[in-house]
């Protein structure tokens, strides 16, 4: 019996957002496997310093710049990126998170402004379509390729505060499961498109909202981690492993997926 391999070695691996915190994280995994990464964001400078350090450790690393709701951007992007290196077989949608304007933590529904709400379902959901659509196409051309979405508990069951962004990760869902089936039957089992959906981690962007100032847990760190059977908040390498094995021959037969890495958030009523 014959084992899939885990081995990305050759394959060119485009991660959004990738100089963030769990972005990076996942870049640096996919390094670590053998594929060549490409850090695409909208600075150049911390894009650059990414790629920078993957190549400092051994690996083939560039940054792209690019918005991720920018069409025209990210074809621009496609464009260098297939110059120098020739495919692509993995995008991984990291870029997103929330917009301080469209919470709603301290005001009801009807006091958020519209234009905030467009813009973090823009952001989290149009920034993952529009990029799957534009990289996904040259996978399409090799009849080969791995798109991987990043969803969140926040899809999956009401969440204070945070309606834009749950109503966009619960697009994100919807589109995995669509986009997966549609480009298998267009172009055959070797397109496959899955999402992770992580639960709590501890990150620069809702660092404020679960830490306070003195380092103490707030009182919505407190509620996460009540309902979190492991008791803690997740660290970005734990993300690692499910990333790795989507990517690769030994997640083959695996397309239309929503894979929780949560602690068990997802499983536990509360009681």
């Amino acid at each position: 019996m014959s084992f899939a391999s885990f081995d990305l070695t050759g394959r060119v691996a485009v991660v959004t957002g990738g100089a963030g915190v769990l972005g990076g994280a996942m870049a640096r995994a996919l390094a670590e496997s053998g594929a060549r990464i490409a850090i695409l964001g909208r600075t150049k400078s911390r894009a650059e310093q990414m790629a920078s350090s993957l190549r400092a450790s051994g690996s083939d690393a560039m940054a792209l710049t690019a918005d991720v709701t920018s069409e025209n951007a990210l074809r621009t992007a496609r464009a260098v990126l297939l110059g120098g290196w020739g495919r692509i077989d993995i995008l991984i949608n990291a870029a997103g998170g929330n917009v301080a304007r469209s919470r709603t933590d301290n005001v009801a529904p009807f006091g958020m402004p519209i234009d905030a709400f467009d813009e973090v379902v823009k952001l989290n959901l149009h920034g993952s379509v529009v990029p799957s659509l534009v990289f996904g196409e040259a996978m399409a051309e090799q009849k080969k390729g791995c798109i991987i979405n990043v969803s969140s508990m926040a899809a999956q069951m009401a969440m204070s505060g945070v309606l834009g962004y749950s109503v966009a990760k619960a697009g994100i869902d919807t589109f995995t499961k669509w986009m997966a089936v549609d480009l298998a039957r267009r172009f055959g089992d070797g397109m496959r498109v899955n999402a992770i959906a992580p639960g709590f981690f501890i990150t620069e962007q809702n660092r404020n909202v679960l830490v306070r100032e003195d380092g103490s847990y707030t009182d919505r760190s407190k509620a996460v981690l009540a309902k979190t059977p492991m008791g803690r908040f997740g660290k970005p390498e734990e993300i690692c492993g499910a990333i790795r094995w989507l990517c690769s021959d030994a997640a083959s037969f695996v397309t239309g997926a929503v894979i929780p890495i949560d602690g068990g958030f997802s499983s536990f009523s509360g009681v």
